[in-house]
């Protein structure tokens, strides 16, 4: 089963307080100079994915 979280539930369940002290802990996003690896995704909702498992 893959669950799905949408920016409305994350801001539900992750109040903008509780993410403001999780924000300066995830690593920064960088491209890559010569492209592949992983494309940015809406940490929040990966963030609130994690907090219901």
């Amino acid at each position: 089963m893959m669950l799905v979280v949408g920016a409305d539930l994350s801001k539900r369940l992750v109040p903008d307080e509780l993410w403001e002290l999780v924000v300066p802990l995830l690593p920064s996003f960088a491209a890559r100079p010569h492209g592949g690896g992983t494309a940015p995704c809406d940490e929040r909702a990966v963030f609130t994915a994690g907090v219901l498992y």
